[in-house]
Protein backbone atom coordinates (compact mmCIF):
# COMPACT_ATOMS: atom_id res chain seq x y z
CA UNK A 1 0.00 0.00 0.00
CA UNK A 2 1.65 3.70 -1.17
CA UNK A 3 1.15 6.08 1.03
CA UNK A 4 2.38 9.65 -0.82
CA UNK A 5 2.47 11.19 -4.02
CA UNK A 6 3.93 9.19 -6.83
CA UNK A 7 7.63 9.87 -7.61
CA UNK A 8 7.36 11.02 -11.43
CA UNK A 9 10.81 10.08 -13.58
CA UNK A 10 10.40 13.33 -15.56
CA UNK A 11 13.35 15.32 -16.00
CA UNK A 12 11.06 19.09 -15.37
CA UNK A 13 10.65 17.85 -12.04
CA UNK A 14 13.98 17.46 -10.42
CA UNK A 15 14.60 21.24 -9.73
CA UNK A 16 11.43 20.71 -7.15
CA UNK A 17 12.80 17.38 -5.93
CA UNK A 18 15.84 19.22 -5.61
CA UNK A 19 14.82 21.88 -3.58
CA UNK A 20 12.77 19.63 -1.29
CA UNK A 21 15.80 17.44 -0.75
CA UNK A 22 18.06 20.64 0.48
CA UNK A 23 14.67 21.82 2.59
CA UNK A 24 15.16 18.17 4.56
CA UNK A 25 18.93 18.45 4.63
CA UNK A 26 19.19 21.58 6.03
CA UNK A 27 16.82 20.99 8.82
CA UNK A 28 18.71 17.78 9.60
CA UNK A 29 21.75 19.55 9.83
CA UNK A 30 20.45 22.37 12.32
CA UNK A 31 18.98 19.27 14.36
CA UNK A 32 22.28 17.82 13.97
CA UNK A 33 24.19 20.52 15.42
CA UNK A 34 22.43 21.75 17.97
CA UNK A 35 22.46 18.64 19.22
CA UNK A 36 26.32 18.27 18.48
CA UNK A 37 27.45 21.17 20.55
CA UNK A 38 25.53 20.46 23.28
CA UNK A 39 25.76 16.90 23.89
CA UNK A 40 29.55 16.65 22.95
CA UNK A 41 30.30 19.66 25.96
CA UNK A 42 28.78 17.81 28.33
CA UNK A 43 29.97 14.46 27.35
CA UNK A 44 33.49 16.62 27.53
CA UNK A 45 33.27 18.15 30.60
CA UNK A 46 31.15 16.43 32.89
CA UNK A 47 32.99 12.99 33.89
CA UNK A 48 29.80 11.30 35.10
CA UNK A 49 28.09 12.61 32.75
CA UNK A 50 30.55 10.97 29.92
CA UNK A 51 30.41 7.49 31.53
CA UNK A 52 26.65 7.44 30.26
CA UNK A 53 26.50 10.00 26.83
CA UNK A 54 29.53 7.85 25.43
CA UNK A 55 28.39 4.49 25.50
CA UNK A 56 24.74 6.10 24.11
CA UNK A 57 26.56 7.82 21.76
CA UNK A 58 28.44 4.59 20.56
CA UNK A 59 24.73 2.65 20.75
CA UNK A 60 23.37 5.77 18.46
CA UNK A 61 25.75 5.31 15.95
CA UNK A 62 25.42 1.73 15.88
CA UNK A 63 21.67 1.65 15.08
CA UNK A 64 21.06 1.13 10.90
CA UNK A 65 18.93 3.92 9.42
CA UNK A 66 16.43 1.61 9.05
CA UNK A 67 15.80 0.15 12.55
CA UNK A 68 14.82 3.35 13.10
CA UNK A 69 12.23 3.39 10.93
CA UNK A 70 9.75 1.58 12.77
CA UNK A 71 10.13 3.26 16.21
CA UNK A 72 10.42 6.71 14.27
CA UNK A 73 7.30 6.15 12.24
CA UNK A 74 5.17 5.00 14.89
CA UNK A 75 6.38 7.25 17.49
CA UNK A 76 4.88 10.46 15.26
CA UNK A 77 2.42 9.02 13.05
CA UNK A 78 0.40 8.56 16.38
CA UNK A 79 0.60 11.92 17.18
CA UNK A 80 0.76 14.12 14.16
CA UNK A 81 -0.95 14.07 10.87
CA UNK A 82 0.50 11.13 8.59
CA UNK A 83 2.12 13.70 6.11
CA UNK A 84 3.47 16.15 8.70
CA UNK A 85 4.93 12.34 10.45
CA UNK A 86 6.28 11.13 7.12
CA UNK A 87 8.14 14.72 6.62
CA UNK A 88 9.40 14.89 10.07
CA UNK A 89 10.40 10.93 10.32
CA UNK A 90 12.33 11.75 7.08
CA UNK A 91 14.51 14.51 8.71
CA UNK A 92 15.29 12.43 11.77
CA UNK A 93 16.43 10.08 9.85
CA UNK A 94 18.69 12.18 7.44
CA UNK A 95 19.68 13.41 11.42
CA UNK A 96 20.61 10.07 12.07
CA UNK A 97 23.00 10.10 9.70
CA UNK A 98 24.47 13.33 10.03
CA UNK A 99 24.85 13.89 14.05
CA UNK A 100 27.01 11.39 15.04
CA UNK A 101 30.64 12.00 13.12
CA UNK A 102 30.07 15.68 13.98
CA UNK A 103 29.38 14.81 18.25
CA UNK A 104 32.52 12.83 18.10
CA UNK A 105 34.45 15.42 16.31
CA UNK A 106 33.27 18.09 18.77
CA UNK A 107 34.20 15.72 21.38
CA UNK A 108 37.15 15.44 20.12
CA UNK A 109 38.28 19.15 19.87
CA UNK A 110 37.02 19.77 23.61
CA UNK A 111 39.10 16.94 24.65
CA UNK A 112 42.49 17.77 22.83
CA UNK A 113 42.49 21.60 23.55
CA UNK A 114 45.72 22.72 24.44
CA UNK A 115 46.22 22.66 28.27
CA UNK A 116 47.78 26.35 28.32
CA UNK A 117 44.98 27.86 26.29
CA UNK A 118 42.16 26.27 28.83
CA UNK A 119 44.07 27.58 32.08
CA UNK A 120 44.19 30.82 30.11
CA UNK A 121 40.74 30.69 30.47
CA UNK A 122 40.35 29.96 34.00
CA UNK A 123 42.72 32.98 34.95
CA UNK A 124 41.29 35.74 32.91
CA UNK A 125 37.66 34.70 34.09
CA UNK A 126 36.44 33.96 30.55
CA UNK A 127 32.71 33.42 30.81
CA UNK A 128 30.96 30.42 29.81
CA UNK A 129 29.96 31.96 26.61
CA UNK A 130 33.28 33.94 26.08
CA UNK A 131 35.09 31.12 26.36
CA UNK A 132 32.86 28.94 23.71
CA UNK A 133 33.33 31.70 21.53
CA UNK A 134 36.58 32.64 21.43
CA UNK A 135 38.61 29.33 22.57
CA UNK A 136 36.04 26.31 21.99
CA UNK A 137 34.25 26.83 18.93
CA UNK A 138 37.62 28.81 16.96
CA UNK A 139 40.06 25.71 17.72
CA UNK A 140 37.17 23.40 16.79
CA UNK A 141 36.23 25.17 13.48
CA UNK A 142 38.42 23.00 10.90
CA UNK A 143 37.74 20.21 12.58
CA UNK A 144 33.79 20.99 12.45
CA UNK A 145 33.80 22.16 8.88
CA UNK A 146 35.29 19.26 7.33
CA UNK A 147 33.24 16.73 9.31
CA UNK A 148 30.15 19.21 8.36
CA UNK A 149 30.85 18.10 4.84
CA UNK A 150 31.10 14.31 5.97
CA UNK A 151 27.89 14.80 7.35
CA UNK A 152 25.99 16.43 4.19
CA UNK A 153 28.00 13.64 2.23
CA UNK A 154 26.29 11.43 4.75
CA UNK A 155 22.89 12.48 4.57
CA UNK A 156 22.72 12.83 0.66
CA UNK A 157 24.31 9.05 0.63
CA UNK A 158 21.35 7.43 2.97
CA UNK A 159 18.90 10.24 1.25
CA UNK A 160 17.40 7.44 -0.84
CA UNK A 161 16.25 5.64 2.35
CA UNK A 162 14.77 8.53 4.37
CA UNK A 163 12.51 9.26 1.45
CA UNK A 164 11.59 6.62 0.20
CA UNK A 165 11.24 3.60 2.37
CA UNK A 166 8.75 0.38 3.45
CA UNK A 167 7.37 -0.68 6.10
CA UNK A 168 5.84 -4.51 6.26
CA UNK A 169 2.61 -3.28 3.25
CA UNK A 170 3.00 0.06 3.75
CA UNK A 171 5.07 2.19 1.22
CA UNK A 172 6.11 5.48 2.61
CA UNK A 173 7.30 8.37 -0.14
CA UNK A 174 8.08 11.62 -0.15
CA UNK A 175 8.94 13.80 -3.31
CA UNK A 176 12.79 14.62 -3.17
CA UNK A 177 15.93 13.69 -4.93
CA UNK A 178 16.30 10.51 -2.97
CA UNK A 179 12.85 9.62 -4.05
CA UNK A 180 13.65 10.13 -7.29
CA UNK A 181 17.15 8.39 -7.47
CA UNK A 182 14.98 5.03 -5.67
CA UNK A 183 12.10 5.02 -8.11
CA UNK A 184 14.77 4.96 -11.43
CA UNK A 185 16.51 2.24 -9.86
CA UNK A 186 13.67 0.51 -8.78
CA UNK A 187 12.23 1.17 -12.42
CA UNK A 188 15.73 0.01 -13.84
CA UNK A 189 15.64 3.14 -15.56
CA UNK A 190 19.41 3.98 -16.58
CA UNK A 191 18.60 7.44 -17.70
CA UNK A 192 16.27 8.77 -15.38
CA UNK A 193 19.67 7.74 -12.84
CA UNK A 194 21.90 9.96 -14.62
CA UNK A 195 19.48 12.84 -14.79
CA UNK A 196 19.19 12.21 -10.89
CA UNK A 197 22.90 11.98 -10.67
CA UNK A 198 23.54 15.01 -12.27
CA UNK A 199 21.22 17.31 -10.67
CA UNK A 200 22.83 15.66 -7.13
CA UNK A 201 25.82 16.49 -8.66
CA UNK A 202 25.44 20.00 -9.61
CA UNK A 203 23.78 20.61 -6.24
CA UNK A 204 26.63 19.68 -4.62
CA UNK A 205 29.01 21.57 -6.37
CA UNK A 206 26.97 24.83 -6.07
CA UNK A 207 27.27 24.45 -1.76
CA UNK A 208 31.04 23.68 -2.33
CA UNK A 209 31.55 26.63 -4.22
CA UNK A 210 29.19 29.13 -2.22
CA UNK A 211 28.97 27.15 1.38
CA UNK A 212 31.78 24.88 2.12
CA UNK A 213 35.02 26.75 0.11
CA UNK A 214 33.84 30.09 2.25
CA UNK A 215 33.88 28.79 5.18
CA UNK A 216 37.54 26.68 4.45
CA UNK A 217 38.73 29.87 3.86
CA UNK A 218 37.59 32.01 6.65
CA UNK A 219 38.26 29.12 9.49
CA UNK A 220 42.30 29.34 8.46
CA UNK A 221 42.31 32.49 10.95
CA UNK A 222 41.84 30.10 14.08
CA UNK A 223 44.54 27.51 12.81
CA UNK A 224 46.34 27.09 15.65
CA UNK A 225 50.35 28.98 14.62
CA UNK A 226 52.61 31.15 14.98
CA UNK A 227 53.22 31.97 11.33
CA UNK A 228 50.62 31.87 7.97
CA UNK A 229 50.59 29.17 5.77
CA UNK A 230 52.54 29.45 2.46
CA UNK A 231 49.02 28.25 0.64
CA UNK A 232 46.13 28.63 2.35
CA UNK A 233 42.82 27.94 1.30
CA UNK A 234 41.37 30.32 -1.05
CA UNK A 235 37.46 31.12 -2.13
CA UNK A 236 36.50 33.69 -5.20
CA UNK A 237 33.31 33.87 -3.28
CA UNK A 238 34.43 34.45 0.23
CA UNK A 239 36.62 37.20 -1.50
CA UNK A 240 33.93 38.74 -3.41
CA UNK A 241 31.79 38.98 -0.05
CA UNK A 242 34.89 40.47 1.78
CA UNK A 243 35.18 42.96 -1.00
CA UNK A 244 31.71 43.98 -1.74
CA UNK A 245 30.33 47.30 0.00
CA UNK A 246 26.77 46.53 0.03
CA UNK A 247 28.27 43.50 2.01
CA UNK A 248 30.35 45.72 4.46
CA UNK A 249 27.18 48.08 5.01
CA UNK A 250 25.14 45.05 5.62
CA UNK A 251 27.45 44.00 8.31
CA UNK A 252 28.04 47.20 9.59
CA UNK A 253 24.10 48.26 9.44
CA UNK A 254 22.55 44.99 10.62
CA UNK A 255 25.01 42.04 11.71
CA UNK A 256 27.48 44.05 14.02
CA UNK A 257 24.60 45.31 16.33
CA UNK A 258 22.37 42.10 16.40
CA UNK A 259 25.53 40.37 17.11
CA UNK A 260 26.22 42.73 20.14
CA UNK A 261 23.14 42.78 21.28
CA UNK A 262 23.19 38.18 21.16
CA UNK A 263 26.42 38.31 22.88
CA UNK A 264 25.30 41.01 25.69
CA UNK A 265 22.17 38.26 26.27
CA UNK A 266 24.39 35.11 26.11
CA UNK A 267 27.01 36.97 28.81
CA UNK A 268 24.12 37.76 30.83
CA UNK A 269 22.53 34.17 30.76
CA UNK A 270 25.85 32.22 31.06
CA UNK A 271 27.75 34.78 33.47
CA UNK A 272 29.40 32.46 35.52
CA UNK A 273 33.08 31.98 35.16
CA UNK A 274 34.60 28.84 33.68
CA UNK A 275 36.04 26.36 35.84
CA UNK A 276 36.20 22.89 36.90
CA UNK A 277 32.43 21.64 36.26
CA UNK A 278 29.58 21.68 38.42
CA UNK A 279 29.20 18.16 39.79
CA UNK A 280 25.73 16.70 39.28
CA UNK A 281 24.03 16.59 42.90
CA UNK A 282 24.09 13.12 44.00
CA UNK A 283 20.25 12.71 44.07
CA UNK A 284 19.66 14.03 40.83
CA UNK A 285 22.61 11.50 39.38
CA UNK A 286 20.94 8.79 41.13
CA UNK A 287 17.46 9.57 39.79
CA UNK A 288 18.50 9.71 36.70
CA UNK A 289 20.21 6.70 36.59
CA UNK A 290 16.48 5.04 38.16
CA UNK A 291 14.98 6.49 35.24
CA UNK A 292 17.11 5.39 32.80
CA UNK A 293 17.29 1.99 34.56
CA UNK A 294 13.30 2.45 34.82
CA UNK A 295 12.84 2.47 30.62
CA UNK A 296 15.88 -0.25 30.20
CA UNK A 297 13.80 -2.50 32.11
CA UNK A 298 10.83 -1.87 30.16
CA UNK A 299 12.13 -1.97 27.22
CA UNK A 300 13.88 -5.42 27.79
CA UNK A 301 10.74 -6.59 29.11
CA UNK A 302 9.27 -5.50 25.67
CA UNK A 303 11.84 -6.66 24.13
CA UNK A 304 12.00 -10.44 25.50
CA UNK A 305 8.67 -10.65 24.49
CA UNK A 306 9.76 -10.40 20.50
CA UNK A 307 13.38 -11.59 20.93
CA UNK A 308 11.24 -15.16 22.52
CA UNK A 309 9.58 -15.57 18.92
CA UNK A 310 13.13 -15.68 16.98
CA UNK A 311 13.94 -19.20 16.71
CA UNK A 312 17.04 -20.99 17.54
CA UNK A 313 17.35 -21.52 13.48
CA UNK A 314 17.36 -17.62 12.89
CA UNK A 315 19.75 -17.16 15.74
CA UNK A 316 22.07 -18.98 14.34
CA UNK A 317 21.83 -17.15 11.03
CA UNK A 318 22.47 -14.05 12.83
CA UNK A 319 25.17 -15.15 14.22
CA UNK A 320 26.81 -16.22 11.03
CA UNK A 321 25.73 -12.80 9.43
CA UNK A 322 27.25 -11.05 12.19
CA UNK A 323 30.30 -12.75 11.66
CA UNK A 324 30.56 -12.35 7.66
CA UNK A 325 29.82 -8.83 7.85
CA UNK A 326 32.43 -8.15 10.64
CA UNK A 327 34.77 -9.50 8.16
CA UNK A 328 33.42 -7.25 5.59
CA UNK A 329 34.30 -4.13 8.38
CA UNK A 330 37.56 -4.78 8.55
CA UNK A 331 38.45 -5.47 5.28
CA UNK A 332 36.98 -2.09 4.05
CA UNK A 333 38.58 0.26 7.15
CA UNK A 334 42.16 -1.88 6.39
CA UNK A 335 41.40 -0.85 2.33
CA UNK A 336 40.59 2.63 3.00
CA UNK A 337 43.51 3.23 5.76
CA UNK A 338 46.00 2.29 2.70
CA UNK A 339 44.65 5.11 0.04
CA UNK A 340 42.91 7.65 2.39
CA UNK A 341 46.11 8.60 4.85
CA UNK A 342 48.40 9.58 2.08
CA UNK A 343 45.77 11.47 -0.24
CA UNK A 344 44.04 13.43 2.79
CA UNK A 345 47.46 13.83 4.00
CA UNK A 346 48.10 15.78 0.24
CA UNK A 347 44.92 17.56 0.31
CA UNK A 348 45.18 19.00 3.96
CA UNK A 349 48.52 20.18 3.47
CA UNK A 350 48.88 21.78 -0.32
CA UNK A 351 45.79 23.81 -0.29
CA UNK A 352 46.12 24.27 -4.26
CA UNK A 353 45.78 20.41 -4.55
CA UNK A 354 42.69 20.22 -2.43
CA UNK A 355 41.01 23.05 -4.52
CA UNK A 356 41.19 20.84 -7.10
CA UNK A 357 40.58 17.60 -5.17
CA UNK A 358 37.97 18.53 -2.56
CA UNK A 359 34.54 19.59 -4.87
CA UNK A 360 35.78 16.21 -6.39
CA UNK A 361 35.89 14.30 -3.06
CA UNK A 362 32.65 15.90 -2.01
CA UNK A 363 30.71 14.81 -4.96
CA UNK A 364 32.08 11.29 -4.93
CA UNK A 365 31.07 10.98 -1.33
CA UNK A 366 27.57 12.24 -1.37
CA UNK A 367 26.91 9.94 -4.59
CA UNK A 368 23.97 7.67 -3.23
CA UNK A 369 25.77 4.12 -3.59
CA UNK A 370 22.21 2.43 -3.95
CA UNK A 371 21.66 4.67 -7.42
CA UNK A 372 25.13 3.47 -8.43
CA UNK A 373 24.54 -0.18 -7.43
CA UNK A 374 22.61 -0.85 -10.66
CA UNK A 375 24.98 0.59 -12.68
CA UNK A 376 28.11 -1.61 -10.65
CA UNK A 377 26.36 -4.59 -10.60
CA UNK A 378 26.75 -5.69 -13.90
CA UNK A 379 30.62 -5.14 -13.60
CA UNK A 380 30.78 -6.57 -9.96
CA UNK A 381 28.50 -9.15 -9.45
CA UNK A 382 30.56 -11.60 -11.85
CA UNK A 383 33.86 -11.36 -9.13
CA UNK A 384 34.36 -14.66 -7.25
CA UNK A 385 31.89 -14.72 -4.54
CA UNK A 386 29.44 -12.16 -5.83
CA UNK A 387 27.95 -9.99 -4.01
CA UNK A 388 29.74 -11.13 -1.03
CA UNK A 389 32.59 -9.65 -2.33
CA UNK A 390 31.06 -6.82 -4.22
CA UNK A 391 29.45 -5.85 -0.84
CA UNK A 392 32.85 -4.97 0.27
CA UNK A 393 33.01 -2.53 -2.29
CA UNK A 394 30.26 -0.93 -1.71
CA UNK A 395 31.03 -0.60 2.07
CA UNK A 396 33.86 1.29 1.14
CA UNK A 397 31.22 3.40 -1.14
CA UNK A 398 29.65 4.44 2.13
CA UNK A 399 32.70 4.53 5.08
CA UNK A 400 35.76 5.56 3.10
CA UNK A 401 34.78 9.55 3.62
CA UNK A 402 34.53 9.36 7.34
CA UNK A 403 38.33 8.76 7.39
CA UNK A 404 39.26 10.82 4.24
CA UNK A 405 37.64 14.23 5.80
CA UNK A 406 38.85 13.61 9.40
CA UNK A 407 42.61 12.60 7.60
CA UNK A 408 42.19 15.95 6.02
CA UNK A 409 41.11 17.79 8.70
CA UNK A 410 44.19 17.12 11.02
CA UNK A 411 46.47 17.57 8.14
CA UNK A 412 45.22 21.14 7.84
CA UNK A 413 45.40 21.33 11.55
CA UNK A 414 49.25 21.16 11.49
CA UNK A 415 50.66 23.81 12.42
CA UNK A 416 52.58 26.05 10.19
CA UNK A 417 55.41 26.35 12.50
CA UNK A 418 55.66 22.86 13.61
CA UNK A 419 56.30 21.52 9.40
CA UNK A 420 58.99 24.72 9.15
CA UNK A 421 61.00 23.24 12.05
CA UNK A 422 61.10 19.71 10.69
CA UNK A 423 62.27 21.50 7.18
CA UNK A 424 65.01 23.32 9.00
CA UNK A 425 65.83 20.22 10.85
CA UNK A 426 66.10 18.27 7.40
CA UNK A 427 64.08 15.42 8.84
CA UNK A 428 63.69 12.35 6.39
CA UNK A 429 60.18 11.64 4.86
CA UNK A 430 59.79 9.02 7.13
CA UNK A 431 60.99 10.86 10.48
CA UNK A 432 58.98 13.60 9.34
CA UNK A 433 55.95 11.04 8.85
CA UNK A 434 56.75 9.24 12.35
CA UNK A 435 57.63 12.37 14.32
CA UNK A 436 55.03 14.81 13.08
CA UNK A 437 52.52 13.76 10.33
CA UNK A 438 51.21 10.99 12.18
CA UNK A 439 51.90 11.91 15.86
CA UNK A 440 49.11 14.83 14.79
CA UNK A 441 46.67 12.55 12.56
CA UNK A 442 46.11 10.11 15.49
CA UNK A 443 43.62 12.06 17.60
CA UNK A 444 41.61 12.36 14.53
CA UNK A 445 42.56 8.91 12.72
CA UNK A 446 40.49 7.54 15.59
CA UNK A 447 37.85 9.84 15.26
CA UNK A 448 37.26 8.93 11.51
CA UNK A 449 37.88 5.35 12.06
CA UNK A 450 35.19 5.00 14.96
CA UNK A 451 32.69 7.06 12.70
CA UNK A 452 33.78 4.97 9.53
CA UNK A 453 33.20 1.61 11.15
CA UNK A 454 29.80 2.49 11.98
CA UNK A 455 29.59 3.84 8.55
CA UNK A 456 29.97 0.41 7.03
CA UNK A 457 28.13 -1.29 9.74
CA UNK A 458 25.27 1.05 9.02
CA UNK A 459 25.94 0.52 4.74
CA UNK A 460 25.68 -3.09 5.30
CA UNK A 461 22.10 -2.74 5.10
CA UNK A 462 22.04 -1.64 1.73
CA UNK A 463 25.59 -3.62 0.64
CA UNK A 464 24.29 -6.62 1.83
CA UNK A 465 20.48 -6.17 0.39
CA UNK A 466 20.12 -5.09 -3.10
CA UNK A 467 16.68 -4.46 -5.00
CA UNK A 468 17.24 -3.13 -8.81
CA UNK A 469 14.70 -3.79 -11.65
CA UNK A 470 12.33 -5.60 -9.80
CA UNK A 471 14.47 -8.46 -8.29
CA UNK A 472 16.37 -8.76 -4.94
CA UNK A 473 20.14 -9.58 -4.64
CA UNK A 474 21.32 -10.66 -1.27
CA UNK A 475 23.79 -12.06 0.11
CA UNK A 476 24.82 -13.67 3.95
CA UNK A 477 25.24 -10.92 6.44
CA UNK A 478 23.86 -8.84 9.48
CA UNK A 479 22.65 -6.10 7.11
CA UNK A 480 20.86 -8.33 4.74
CA UNK A 481 18.87 -9.40 7.46
CA UNK A 482 17.56 -6.21 9.11
CA UNK A 483 17.06 -4.99 5.24
CA UNK A 484 14.73 -8.21 4.57
CA UNK A 485 13.22 -7.73 8.04
CA UNK A 486 12.01 -4.33 7.75
CA UNK A 487 11.24 -4.80 4.43
CA UNK A 488 8.83 -7.66 5.05
CA UNK A 489 7.68 -6.11 8.53
CA UNK A 490 9.26 -9.04 11.01
CA UNK A 491 10.17 -6.91 13.96
CA UNK A 492 11.38 -9.98 16.16
CA UNK A 493 13.98 -10.86 13.54
CA UNK A 494 14.36 -7.21 13.14
CA UNK A 495 14.99 -6.23 17.28
CA UNK A 496 17.27 -9.37 17.47
CA UNK A 497 19.30 -8.55 13.96
CA UNK A 498 19.56 -5.04 15.31
CA UNK A 499 20.15 -5.59 18.73
CA UNK A 500 23.43 -8.15 18.10
CA UNK A 501 24.78 -5.72 15.36
CA UNK A 502 24.63 -2.96 18.76
CA UNK A 503 26.12 -5.23 20.88
CA UNK A 504 29.18 -5.97 18.35
CA UNK A 505 29.50 -2.67 17.68
CA UNK A 506 29.71 -1.47 21.06
CA UNK A 507 32.17 -3.43 22.29
CA UNK A 508 34.73 -2.87 19.50
CA UNK A 509 34.43 0.96 20.54
CA UNK A 510 34.15 0.24 24.09
CA UNK A 511 37.38 -2.26 23.75
CA UNK A 512 39.31 -0.70 20.95
CA UNK A 513 38.51 2.75 19.75
CA UNK A 514 37.88 4.11 23.28
CA UNK A 515 41.24 2.79 24.44
CA UNK A 516 42.66 4.68 21.22
CA UNK A 517 41.15 7.68 21.71
CA UNK A 518 42.23 7.90 25.66
CA UNK A 519 46.01 7.64 23.99
CA UNK A 520 45.14 10.02 21.07
CA UNK A 521 44.36 12.75 24.17
CA UNK A 522 46.91 11.89 26.56
CA UNK A 523 49.62 11.46 24.10
CA UNK A 524 48.78 13.26 20.89
CA UNK A 525 47.14 16.88 21.98
CA UNK A 526 48.75 19.90 21.18
CA UNK A 527 50.68 21.21 24.03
Amino acid sequence: MIQGPTISLSPQELPWYAAQSLFRMMMAYALSLIFTLFYGMKAAYNPRARQILLPVLDVLQSVPILSFLPVVLLSLTAILPQTMAIELGSIILIFTSQAWNLTFAWYQSLTTLPGELGEASQVFGFYRWMRFKTLELPFAAINLIWNSMMSWAGGWFFLMAAEIFTVGSRDFRLPGLGSYLAEAAHQGDTQAILWGLGALILMIVILDQFIWRPLLAWSERFKLTMVEGASPPTSWFYHALRSSHGVTWLRKRFWQPARARIDDFLMRKLSHAVGPPKPIPVWLYYGIIALFGAVLLYGAFQAFQLLASVSLREWESILIGLAATTLRVLAALLITLLWAVPLGVAIGTNSRLAAWLQPLVQILASIPATALFPILLLFVIGLPGGLSTAAILFMLMGTQWYLLFNIIAGAAAIPQDLKYTSALLQLSRWARWRTLILPSLFPYLITGAITASGGAWNSSIVAEYVQFGGKTIETTGIGAIIAQATSSGRYPMLLAATLSMILAVVSINRFVWRRLYRLGAERFSLE
